[in-house]
């Protein structure tokens, strides 16, 4: 593993999965919110957000969280591996709400990207009906010869990285 592509619904963990495995495989993380929005909300042009992803992919480790789906295809065409954080609608829902909890609102400068409002929530809501199957799609085009992996929960999840962390020993 040391190009890692981690895709999943808001609130499943991509963060913290993407932190823990940058540590692990000593590899740089990058959190697409981070390199989409500004300080003020403000989104990136979908081609310059594009062209940082391109510069991001062409290195030789990387771990990069953040689903967007419209640009999905960069980043799975250079992966070695797509971990699908594939939780519960209940779990994301979870989620979203007490990393807002335990973090507030606004940019914190390790991956978490908090603002809540109504179509966020929609988002999370749907994720799995409609969101999911655009992702599986464009993983089985893509994502050919990239080892996928599916984390369902955080048991699950906590399980695979202190496995991820023993083979890199």
């Amino acid at each position: 593993m040391k190009k890692v592509a981690i895709v999943g619904c808001g609130g499943s963990g991509k963060s913290h999965v993407a932190r823990e495995l940058g540590r692990i495989l000593d590899a740089p993380v990058t959190h697409l919110d981070a390199a989409f929005y500004d300080d003020e909300w403000n989104a990136l042009p979908m081609d310059k957000f594009t062209d940082v992803q391109r510069e991001l992919v062409s290195q030789p480790r990387w771990v990069i969280d953040g689903n967007y789906n419209s640009t999905l295809q960069v980043r799975l065409e250079a992966c070695d591996t797509v971990v699908l954080m594939d939780v519960s609608t209940v779990a994301a829902l979870y989620g979203i709400f007490s990393r807002q909890f335990r973090h507030g609102a606004g940019h914190k400068g390790n991956g978490v990207h908090n603002r809540i409002h109504w179509g966020v929530i929609k988002y999370v809501a749907t994720y799995r009906r409609k969101m999911r199957p655009r992702v599986m799609a464009k993983i089985e085009e893509f994502g050919s010869g990239t080892d996928v992996v599916l984390l369902a929960n955080r048991r699950q999840t906590r399980r695979w990285l202190r496995k991820a962390a023993a083979e890199q020993s």
